[in-house]
Order: structure tokens, then sequence, then C-alpha cells
């Protein structure tokens, strides 16, 4: 595949034409820049020097239409392209002028699994698509494109020919990290199906809530799994799941993989249906060739559920062009990779980077790539690292939490593999702290690495702001600078308006994007409520700052969802599973600084009079909240109080008082003077000083 920039109308010799987004980089002021290292530069795609790099982004901004019209002719296969190069997008950000709206390449027809799979067969049929690593390191895999293209082709003639799915029939895929979940994906791409992943690690009521909202025609899930020393009966969870949906009146089929040789499972007459039983039933050119279905643009590609700050988790849809341009394109770009490379990205499929970073993405460049079962402290600590050395992984990418957990373990664990193929290091998820970006660096890169902090969302399908290896001198703990075409602003948060130079406030992106999110599944009100609340932008509910060289620095949310382990879940939600222990009668969440997880989930509660509390009643509240949402949103601190909760007098809880007495802030409370009773607060001091300071 080619790796030629965009053709710039500045020239390397013409002055910089710099934006308030992109200031002069003054690094010689600043003894914390890490300058990317030379053996990156050479191979760059972009080249060597930060001033190629701004070239580029400013033709971006300034050519929008044109430069991603080029990056879509030369990179993607269309079936038919667009009418006009200057013309290739239309929306609206502000809700005053009508519905708000986003189109990418209208007139344009593609599909995403024939760029990820068919058009690389002829040249690239043997290629190695997944080094498959098993939680059991004894289970591996060699997977090529070729043999990637028959599995895919298998299952989208299950899904048409067994249970009749066709284009825009929603499939739910509730599975462990494995080829055959890619395949999965695929597959749903293929005959133009809308998949909906579901985290392999969510509980029976979490599926409820996504199979209900979405009504999938079908979901796909597997017998069973290992992470760790711990044992995952998915069909055992999916079977809760249907059953309680089957009582809500939505009826799902379900059709089991035998990922663990049907290991302890139930399959129900008429519902369930082994994979191997459905593939013996095609006939022998099904098992061969299955036409794609060839899409509109704008067509849904999938949907993915995140966490709000209000409310039931939301269904966000990326459609099929825009994404796939932009999710393979920063691909490329962020981690500056190359045909020569092996990529490690150790995400979930579950969420928004196993989507973009692990499978379409990689796939859509025709990269090699580890997928990985299992979690790194199995066996033990030293399991990725053996696994970078075992496979020559050139590019790691992994969140920040996993990297503090591996830092506090010991280097020894690090030293235990050859890390001497790796160039580019990247984290995911959450603002990574400088002690952990430093260690990334220095230990797990050895020193000789450039690190790709990235920021973005599901929302955004792709990266937003991130280094570009070899070209982008880093600061440990900055995200850096927008990706291309991004128009990144910050907001005053009182005046809403623009803020100039050095600044902080809220972060809000000024114009789209080819890869944002659509829309919210069935809910575009609450779509526009949610990301446009201030007319002319897309708010992200991150707050950040930017310095004086233009570069950003995520300050974290700024609305009432919790980001732990590099995941997003709201308050609300994990209130609402407190809620539902019988002895609970009010809860309020709030986040507090976690060494590991980045931020910890403290559970404010109270309980019916008369309730005695108990270090087992609040392990029973963890054990609900567990089997409600998933081990994901398990509180780390539980603070009962049978005084009540601060309050206005209208009833509202404050939680700023809240988030201070949860990280021991509370000398200075500010105004109380709104509290219906201000005496709560001394209480809940002394609360704290018996169930979580004495624990």
């Amino acid at each position: 595949m080619s790796s030629k920039v965009v053709s710039s109308p500045v020239t390397p010799n013409s002055p910089l034409s710099v934006s308030q987004h992109v200031c002069d980089f003054k690094r010689v002021l600043d003894s914390n820049v890490v300058e990317p290292t030379e053996a990156n530069g050479k191979k760059s795609h972009v080249g060597p020097h930060l001033g190629s790099r701004m070239r580029i982004y400013e033709y971006s901004i300034e050519h929008n239409d044109a430069f991603w019209a080029e990056i879509a002719r030369r990179d993607f296969y269309w079936k038919t392209t667009w009418p006009d190069d200057q013309h290739v997008k239309s929306y609206n950000f502000d809700k005053s002028k009508g519905p708000i709206f986003v189109k990418w390449f209208e007139g344009a027809v593609t599909n995403v699994c024939y760029n990820a799979l068919d058009r690389h067969l002829p040249a690239h049929k043997d290629r190695v698509c997944f080094y498959f690593e098993g939680n059991d390191p004894s289970v591996t895999e060699a997977v090529t494109y070729g043999s990637m293209y028959t599995r895919v082709v298998e299952l989208a003639n299950v899904l048409k020919y067994q249970y009749g799915i066709a284009k825009g029939d929603r499939v739910g895929l509730y599975l462990p990290m494995i080829p055959f979940a890619a395949v999965a994906m695929l597959a749903c791409a293929r005959i133009g199906a809308v998949a909906s992943v579901i985290f392999g690690g969510f509980s029976a009521q979490a599926i409820v809530t996504r199979v209900t909202d979405c009504s999938p025609k079908l979901i796909i899930t597997a017998d069973a799994s290992s992470r760790g020393d711990k044992p995952i009966l998915l069909k055992t969870i999916a079977d809760q799941a249907l059953d309680d949906c089957s009582v809500l009146g939505c009826n799902v089929p379900c059709l089991v993989f035998e990922n663990m040789n049907r290991q302890s499972c139930k399959m129900k007459e008429g519902r369930d249906t082994w994979y191997g039983d459905a593939l013996a039933r095609l006939t022998p050119e099904q098992h061969e060739e299955c036409p794609v279905e060839w899409m509109d643009a704008e067509d849904v590609l999938f949907l993915l559920y995140t966490s709000g700050s209000t409310g039931k988790p939301k269904a966000i849809v990326h459609t099929t062009a825009g994404y796939m341009v932009y999710a393979s394109t920063t691909f490329m770009y962020s981690f500056d990779y190359h045909m020569d490379d092996v990529y490690f990205c150790t995400a979930d499929i579950g969420w928004i980077t196993g989507h973009s970073y692990v499978v379409y993405g990689p796939m859509i460049h025709c990269a090699t790539s580890v997928l990985f079962e299992g979690v790194p402290n199995y066996p033990d600590y030293s399991r990725w690292w053996q696994l970078v050395e075992k496979y020559k992984v050139s590019i790691l990418y992994t969140a920040p939490t996993a990297i503090r957990s591996l830092m506090q373990a010991g280097d020894d664990y690090v030293k235990v593999g050859n890390r001497s193929t790796l160039r580019v290091l990247g984290s995911v998820g959450e603002p990574i702290n400088v002690e952990a970006w430093k260690w990334l660096r220095d230990v797990g890169g050895e020193g000789h690495c450039d690190v790709s902090d990235t920021w973005w969302q599901t929302e955004t399908g792709g990266h937003m702001i991130t280094p570009m290896p070899g070209c982008t001198p880093m600061k440990p703990g900055s995200a850096t600078l927008p990706f291309f075409g991004v128009q990144p602003v910050i907001l005053d948060p009182m005046k809403l308006h623009e803020k100039q130079g050095p600044a902080e406030g809220l972060l809000a992106i000024r114009a789209p994007w080819p890869g944002m999110a659509r829309t919210i599944y069935g809910d575009h009100a609450r779509f526009e409520k949610t990301y446009f609340g201030v007319d002319g932008y897309y708010m992200t509910g991150d707050g950040a700052r930017r310095d004086s060289d233009g570069y950003y620095w995520i300050t974290g949310r700024v609305d009432d969802v919790l980001n732990v382990s590099g995941h997003r879940i709201g308050t609300s939600e994990i209130e609402d599973a407190v809620n539902t222990h019988p002895a609970v009668v009010e809860s309020a969440v709030v986040g507090f600084p976690h060494n590991i997880k980045g931020e910890g989930i403290y559970v404010f509660l109270t309980f019916r009079q008369g309730t005695e509390v108990t270090p087992e009643l609040l392990t029973a509240v963890k054990a609900t909240v567990r089997k409600v949402i998933g081990p994901l949103a398990t509180p780390d601190v539980l603070h009962p109080t049978q005084e009540g909760l601060p309050k206005t007098r209208s009833g509202k809880i404050v939680r700023r008082i809240l988030r201070k007495i949860a990280t021991h802030n509370d000398d200075d409370l500010g105004d109380t003077s709104t509290l219906a009773d201000p005496t709560v607060v001394e209480t809940l001091k002394r609360s704290r000083a018996k169930w979580v300071d004495e624990k």
C-alpha cells in the first residue's frame, strides 16, 4: 500500500501558516520535551520534522474536502465514488438552524469487509493477519488473510441463509477476544448487517438492556472462555439474559461458537444452535463465496454502547464510509504503520479501541497483528513482554491502567523479554500520568521508542489529538496536537466562547471529521442534547488545557461520567445498580484518584431505617453491582451513612461536596449555605473515619 502523504500546496521552503490550534514550537524552552527518535524520523510517513506535519495539517484544514477526498481515493476501494472532490461533506452543528446531521462521501458505494479482506487476497493471501495467543500460553494460531476470508464467508452465509439476516438487521456479538470475534464483525459488514458488540465482561442484566434497546435478529456468543485463572461462562450468562429478554417479549435466537469444546453448556431447543452444526449445513459453494452487499456511504456499519451521565447506556451509531476512512487513516499515521511492522493492541473488541485499532483499522491496511485473549499478569506479569519478543512486535498500544499495573509489578518482569524490535508505544483510554509515561518509554521501550498518547472517544471513531512517531516532539502527559482535519477549541466554561492561545476550559470540536458518530440509535434528540448543547460545536464532555506550544493536555471529564481503567461508566448507571439492593435507600457515586485504575468508584449510600451495616452487607452491595453491570463497575469504596447525603433545599445532591469528602479535600467545602441540612457534612466525615479510613 502507498505510504505517500497527501500533496500539500505548502512547499518545504515556504513559511508555515500557523493557526490558533498550533503555535510555534518552543522546544528549547521546555526541558520536559522528548524528541522523536532518529530511526522513526527516517521512516515517518509525514517526514522527520514537525514542520512537515504542520504543513499537512494546515492543508487539511484549509482544503478539508479535497484532503479527505484524496486520502479516500488513494487508500480504499469504491464501487462508486462521490461526484465532487471539493464537496465531500455536509453538516449542521447548530440546532437553531435545524436538526444536527453529518454526512461524508455521499453518492459513494463501498464495503468495509471488502476493503479489509478481498482486495488484499491477490497479493497477500498468505500474509498473517493475526498471531492469536490464547489465555492459555499453549494455545496459539497464525491466521492468514486467506483463512480469515474463508471464515468470514462461511459465517456470512450462515447468517444469510440460516437466519435470514439482511442489510440493516442488527446482530449482537457477545464473544471473547478470539479470531472468531473479528470474523463475526466482518461477516456482518460483508452482508450489510449492523454489528452490536457487547463487552464479554458484562453481566446478564447489562446484556438485556442492550438487546431490548436495539432488538437484534440474532445473538452470537461462545460456550466459554478464560481470563487468567478465571473461567468465563459466556453461554450461561447469555442464557440468563435471553431468558429475561423473552419475558420482556424480545425473543432472540442464539448461535454458539465452540471455543472450549462445548464446555458447560445447556442448549435450548428451538433457540440455540452450535456453530459447527450450522457450518455442516452449508453447501460447498457457501463455504467458498459470499458476494458483498455494496453499501451507501452513510449506511450503518455498527452500534456500540457507551455510558452517559444520565439514563441508560446509549448506542453510538457509526456509518460505513466515513468511519472506514478515518479509523484506518488514523491507524496509519498515529502509529506510523508500515508493512514490515508487527502490531499489538491489547484492547478488547467490546470497546471502540478494539473496533478501530484491533479489527477495522489494521485489517484495512493489511496489517499483521497480535490478538491476545488473556490478561497481562497471567501466568505472570512478563506475558506481554514475552509476546513482544516472540512475534517481534514493533508497535504496542495499551492503556495507562495496564501500564501502571505492570509498573507496580516491577522491572524484572519486563526484562524477561527482548524488546529491541519495539519502536512505537501507544496509550489509550485516559490521560496517562507522567510517571507511567516515562516508565513505559524508558523501561518498556528501553528509551528507543516514540510514545503516541492518543485522545479520542467512542463517539469520534478514531484518534483526535495524537503525536505522530518520528515527527512530533513529545511532552509526557500531553496528547500533543490535533490529527489532520480536526479543529479542537477551548471554550470558556461560563461564557462558552473560544479562548485563544494558552488556555484551559471545555474541549470542543469546531467542524466535522469523517469518523464521527452520526446519532444515538433510536434517540437522535438525546444525541443532539448530549453533544451539541453549544451551537456550532461538538462538545466532548472533557476538559483540557492548551499550552503555549499549542499542545493539548486532557484534564478529565466535566460531566458525571467516570473513566475507570480507561472505560467510561456513568455514575447514574452505577447508582441505579446499587439502588437495586433491597436494603439501600439512596446512593451517590463520585470518582477519586486511583493508583492503578486512574479513577476509582466511590459510593456514598444510605440504608433503610433499622438496617445493621456490616462488612457482609457491604460485600453484598458490591456483588449486586457486579451482577447488574459487571466486574468493571465494582465499587472501590463504599461509604455508608444513616443521616443522608448533602442536598439543596430543592433536593439536589451536591456532588462537589461528596468529591471533596471522597478525596479528603474537605478543609474548604465552599459555600454550604444552600444545603438543606449543613450538619450532614460533619456526619459524613465521621462515618468516613469509621468505614473508609479504618479500612
